[in-house]
């Protein structure tokens, strides 16, 4: 893929990215992240993870904004659009995403001079098999953990939008 498109990809996921922190309103916040996910599985896709770039829109832009939504809809809305924007926190978060951006410039530069340097292997190309191992193996426990945080999380959610104002 040219390198005109990854760097569209690319935008389009931080300006998206951006626009999940700045907007007030929590609906269009939760679908700026889903165009934010489709233009990340763009990117992966470009780099030749396909396998990756499926996953990542099966399972976050698809299962996990779903659960994303479904929260959204049992917080008061109201009180949410009442709230100011934090300039503190969009600040720090806009200088957490510069840092980030001058660190996938500087890796987009060292991996394309190892792509020129050492030729593909032949013969590596499952993708899901080398994506399983690495996840059961090495990261099981973090695996795990994110799901029950996850879980204690939606439950949070759930309990705190039936409780009675007071």
């Amino acid at each position: 893929m040219s390198p005109f498109f990854f760097w569209l990809f690319a935008s389009l996921t931080l300006i998206f990215g951006v626009a999940v922190v700045i907007n007030r309103n929590p609906v269009a916040s939760a679908l700026s992240l889903v165009v934010s996910f489709l233009g990340l599985a763009a990117l992966f896709m470009s780099l030749d993870a396909f396998f990756v770039g499926i996953i990542q829109v099966l399972v976050y832009a698809g299962a996990v904004m779903v659960l994303f939504l479904f929260i959204i809809m049992l917080l008061n809305l109201q009180v949410e659009e009442r709230r100011g924007i934090n300039w503190l926190a969009a600040a720090g978060g806009g200088g957490v995403a510069l840092i980030l951006l001058v660190q996938i410039v500087l890796t987009i530069g060292r991996f394309e001079a190892a792509r020129r340097t050492f030729p593909p292997l032949l013969g590596s190309t499952d993708d899901v098999r080398n994506i399983g191992i690495a996840l059961f193996r090495n990261y099981n426990l973090p695996f795990q953990i994110i799901g029950v945080l996850v879980l204690v999380a939606t439950i949070g959610v759930v309990l705190l939008s039936k409780r009675e104002p007071r």
